[in-house]
This record gives C-alpha cells, structure tokens and sequence, in this order.
C-alpha cells in the first residue's frame, strides 16, 4: 500500500525526521491560503501515487499567494502517469545548498534491510543505480541486530560530509530504518534530503510503501489508503480474496497459486508475449471465485487473449473447470481462451471443459507458447 507525501511526511515526523511543513489544499483557494499563511515563496505539489511528478509540470514554485492558486488551478485535475491530481500540497520553499538521496529497502538476496544514500539527491536513484552506480552507498541492517549507528556515520563520510554534519545525516538515516522497521514498510525513502544555506538538514520530500500483509497491525495507517489512487479491479480482486496486479500486457492470466503464477508470467514472456496481469485465485479456489477472477481479466479492453493455468493440488480441476464454464455463462468473452489443467480430478475438468467448448493441454509450455500465438493470430 501506498501513502501520499505529506502522509509520508507525518508518520516520518513522528521518528524525528525534520520534514517540511505543509498544508493539503484540494482547492485554488485553499492553496492560497496556505501560502499566505507561510509567507515567501512556496511550492505547490501534485499528491499522487506516481513518481515524475516533477517532470510533468506537477511541482511548481508560487512567490505569492495568488501565484501559488494559479499553480494549484493548473496542476488540481492533471494526469499524471494515468493518476488524476485530487489534491496538492503547499510547503515552505527551502533554500538548497546541496541534494542527497537517502532510503531504506529490503535486500531480499541478502535477507537484510539496505539503508543506501547519494550524494547526486533530486533524481530518480534508479537513473544514478543504472548511470552511476559508484555513487550510491550501502550498508545492511542486520533483521536480528538492527542498523548500527556506526553504519550511519560510514554512510555520511563516505558521502563527503563535513564532520559537523555527520552526526545530523546519520541520526535520520537512524530514523528512516526504524520507521522502515516498526510500520512494516516496504520501502522509506527521502529524495532529496537537503542541506540548507544555513546548514540545516530537511527531508523536501518523502515516500513510503508498505506490507499489505502487515495491515491488520496497522489501523492507522491503514486509514490513509486513499482508494481514489488505486486500480478499481484490484480492489475489487482484494475484497473477493483474489491477489491481483495489473500489468501492460495484452495476455490475461488466471492461475492458482502465487508461485505457479510468476511462473507461467515468466513462461508467456518465453514465447515473446507480454502478461496483462498477476492474478492467484488461491491454493483452495472455489467455483465462485475462479468465475470472479475470469471476470476481473476479461475487464481490461487490453486483454487479446488468455491462458489459465491450473495445477490441482489443493484445487480439483474439475471444480475450476466449473467455474470456467460458470464464468463463460456470466460473461462474454471476445478473445482467445488457451487452458493447461493437471493434477487432481484433472480428467474429469477436462470433460467439463470440453463440453463448454474448451480444449486443455497438458504442459505449461505449450499452453504459453499457444496463448502468445493466439494474441498475436498466428498458429502456435
């Protein structure tokens, strides 16, 4: 789950990152207001969950309070990366001495938490990772021992730091990995993290993720789910108990458990096609849900075919076969349907599929070679 900005902000405040203060404005007026209020210049920022924000015209400086509403009036209702601007947050305008990237992740080779830094701030890091890889610095946070104060400081002097600002630096490289920790994030990030012209150190802008599995520990911050940003079929997915992710493919996938599907993701883009999403109907499947789940795949325009990968373990396949004929019943399908059915009662769902008009093959590798074949209408 994804936050916005300045929730990002609030909840990094709360560990003594020094953020920058903001008012939310979902309107000209307000955003004017708030910029009165802070006096001097200020900037107007687009709250969406995408990054480029900048690059799209969604960050933008105001001296005054009627600059910053003309601002807010052009970025409120811009799309930006498919997300429509809904609100935006005004801030104080800082003077920047000098830009640092600093954030926190999970290492999942290592099965550790990376706290990494840059001295090149303000970019995308995957740019300075790719371009400049020298230039970002690592340390790991041991998940029994933690992320030492020690590690902080090697980050700061291998950065340049000045000694006088070692200290600051490492004391919010500190709190972003406690953060990280104890609001079961998946990611913190601060970029940039500034230096002032007075030497003061500022977090301009943040960003947080977190474990979907870790929310029943989390109320609060479940509260801040803002359901506007969110893809419409995956919350339908997720109140069905469905897992799904859209993608940018044109190949819908329904499969029954989570590592088959990366699997068979992985298969499709073998045979050169491209996935329109991950999609795990469960170990356990029913029926209902199979038919849910063929529904959520059929509803993306982008769609041009589809494979359905069954191994029937946990799952019979003569119940998934049901819910496939049940769903054929409920919804009109316009493109090409390629299944792989294996596994349990995997003779019987064979019968049931093809009384419904539906041939099952026998490998994942020729379901994901003929599926591909079938988007792009050539024979497999």
């Amino acid at each position: 789950m994804d936050v916005h900005e300045y929730q990002a902000a609030e909840i990094l405040g709360r560990y003594g990152v020094p953020v920058n203060p903001g008012r939310v404005a979902e309107s000209p007026e307000e955003a004017r207001a708030a910029a009165a209020e802070f006096g001097g210049t200020v900037a107007v920022k687009a709250q969406v969950h995408t990054g480029g924000r900048g690059k799209a015209g969604g960050i933008k400086l105001a001296h005054t309070p009627d600059e910053a509403r003309d601002a807010a009036g052009a970025i409120l209702g811009m799309d930006i990366s498919g997300h429509t601007v809904n609100k935006v947050l005004v801030v104080k305008g800082a003077k920047i001495a000098h830009e640092f990237y600093l954030g926190v992740v999970l290492d999942r080779p290592n099965r550790q938490v990376l706290v990494m830094a840059s001295a090149e701030g303000g970019v995308d890091i995957e740019e300075v990772a790719r371009e400049r890889p020298e230039k970002i610095v690592r340390r790991l946070g041991d998940p029994a021992l933690g992320f030492q104060p020690y590690q902080a400081r090697e980050i700061a002097f291998a950065l340049g730091l000045p000694a006088g600002k070692v200290n600051g630096f490492a004391a919010i490289a500190q709190q972003l990995y406690d953060a990280y920790i104890e609001e079961d994030a998946t990611l913190v990030e601060v970029n940039p993290l500034i230096l002032t012209d007075e030497g003061d150190w500022i977090a301009l802008d943040s960003k947080m993720s977190f474990d979907d599995n870790a929310l029943d520990r989390h109320p609060e911050t479940e509260a801040m789910r803002d359901l506007a940003e969110e893809n419409l079929t995956e919350l339908d997915a997720r109140q069905s108990g469905i897992s799904f992710v859209k993608l940018d493919g044109d190949i819908g996938c329904i499969v029954n458990g989570a590592g088959l599907a990366m699997a068979t993701m992985d298969a499709v883009k073998l045979h050169g096609g491209e996935p329109a999403n991950f999609l795990d109907v469960g170990g356990g499947a029913s029926a209902s849900q199979v038919a849910k789940a063929f529904s959520l795949v059929t509803a993306d325009p982008h769609v041009r075919a589809i494979l359905i990968n069954i191994f029937g373990g946990i799952t019979r396949g003569d119940v998934v076969a049901e819910g496939i004929r049940d769903a054929l019943g409920e919804v009109q399908v316009s493109v090409p349907i390629v299944v792989r059915l294996s596994g349990t009662n995997a003779e019987e769902g064979k019968r049931i599929l093809a009384d419904a008009g539906l041939t099952a093959v026998d490998t994942m590798e020729a379901a994901a070679a003929e599926v591909v074949a079938a988007a792009h209408g050539k024979a497999a």
